[in-house]
């Protein structure tokens, strides 16, 4: 059972005709909806199930600049300054706060990685610096004696995954948007070869964009409209335990573990090298654009074949759209986490620390990211399709930048001059013979 996830009362009515139709309740989504209605525009938010459900609330709760894919640094940049004050943006506790976050040294490979990469950042004046043992031992007690070096961002924080799309979506109701739960987007009517409405489970929107934020469904979404995205689906599981008292606010990674504190004054624990990718038919479909990736990072990947090969065979089937969807039939993905690799985690954790030795375990969960073979998201519009952006494929680091995603997906789908650059999350680059690569140097 996932993370209980703060609720939002269902919307009264419907809405017939909208300029703006939003896919998807998560981070990015209702972020996008929340800038689209205090700028004038009318919006309505379909969600198959509920806010936050999938992986917009089973993340780590990061918001980092720290390691971040160069590509993504003036994305995360604009995100902070909105996470920063995100509270009073909404009116209510999102669960931010500027806390710090370490990547522990462990050897030459790391260092080199990370000198790399703070050459990286420099022209983008990020306060990320290499720091030594003493300085560990100060901001993570314990860590000094386990690590000569690390590379620490002190102004990265973190927030409530449970906590912050539901609060982003509840103002940004307040603001006019509509927002609709246990509604799926059955798919797109076009007219002119453009998009004209979505048509939902509970009836047909006219609109004159859709922003797809689907997370880990878009690549099957996009398929009934003969659109092909290059995505995979990877299973990582999280812990939390209960209060604990003296362990560190500074939020922490390792080969071994990764941790930060919670609101609640628990703690999210992981492992950010044991993702599960279950072999399904898309595996074989995308061989070729993920083969890169595979080659530098599998070992941090585990390989399996389980049921999600029977189960994507079928979802894949193109519905009519007067017929219940796959979004309906599975509202929420809920996959079973590695509890064998949470609870070594945590040994670990506890051995390395006597701050942890009392942490207890209440809870496990695991989640399905949406991945893409350079790790970088897309968030663009469509040349084939004029009316469609899409904003997905965060692989992983996409809480952090969610705020700043969902306004630029905004600002594409309305025409406004885009809050960033958008140019290295083109739709297009994955068939304009640019061979997208992951930035392997970090």
């Amino acid at each position: 059972m996932g993370p209980q996830v703060d609720t939002l009362a269902p919307e009264s009515g419907f809405a017939q005709d909208v300029d703006v139709v939003v896919v998807g309740g998560g981070i990015v989504g209702t972020s996008a909806a929340l800038w689209l209605a205090r700028s004038g525009v009318s919006v309505a938010l379909c969600e198959k199930g509920h806010i936050a459900g999938e992986q917009s609330s089973r993340n780590w709760g990061w918001v980092r600049k720290a390691r971040r894919d160069p590509r993504e640094i003036p994305l995360i940049i604009e995100s902070l300054r909105m996470w920063e004050r995100m509270n009073e943006t909404v009116g209510a506790e999102t669960g931010f706060r500027t806390t710090g976050i370490m990547f522990a040294v462990e050897n030459d490979t790391d260092l080199a990685r990370y000198e790399t990469w703070l050459e990286y950042a420099k022209r983008f004046q990020i306060d990320a610096r290499m720091i030594s043992s003493p300085e560990i031992e100060k901001l993570v007690p314990g860590g000094g004696q386990h690590w000569k070096a690390a590379l620490y961002c002190a102004s990265d924080g973190r927030a409530e995954p449970q906590k912050a799309a539901p609060a982003v979506a509840a103002a940004a109701r307040a603001a006019g948007a509509r927002i609709f739960t246990d509604c799926a987007v059955r798919g797109l009517e076009t007219a002119g070869g453009r998009v004209t409405a979505a048509v939902t489970e509970l009836g047909r929107i006219s609109c004159r964009a859709v922003i797809l934020a689907g997370g880990a469904w878009s690549r099957r979404f996009l398929s009934d409209l003969d659109l092909r995205l290059p995505q995979l689906k990877v299973r990582a599981s999280v812990m939390r335990t209960a209060p604990l008292e003296g362990a560190p606010t500074t939020a922490l990674w390792s080969s071994e573990f990764g941790f930060r504190k919670r609101l609640d004054g628990g703690y999210t624990v992981a492992d950010g090298n044991a993702n599960i990718a279950s072999i399904v038919p898309d595996s074989f479909r995308f061989l070729g654009d993920f083969m890169p990736a595979l080659r530098t990072e599998f070992s941090s990947f585990r390989i399996r074949l389980d049921g999600r090969f029977l189960r994507e065979w079928h979802e894949a089937r193109p519905t009519p759209l007067d017929q219940a969807s796959p979004y309906e039939k599975m509202r929420v993905l809920d996959p079973p986490p590695d509890r064998a690799t949470l609870r070594k985690s945590l040994r670990k954790l506890k051995a390395r620390f006597p701050a942890f030795a009392g942490a207890r375990m209440v809870q496990e969960w695991a989640g399905l990211i949406d991945v893409t073979p350079d790790a970088v998201p897309v968030i663009s519009t469509v040349e084939r399709l004029p009316g469609l952006v899409i904003a997905t494929g965060f692989s992983g680091h996409g809480f952090g930048i969610g705020p700043a995603a969902g306004r630029l997906a905004a600002d594409l789908a309305t025409g406004a001059t885009p809050i960033v650059d958008p140019t290295d999350f083109r739709f297009s680059r994955f068939s304009d013979g640019s061979k997208p690569r992951p930035m392997t140097s970090i």
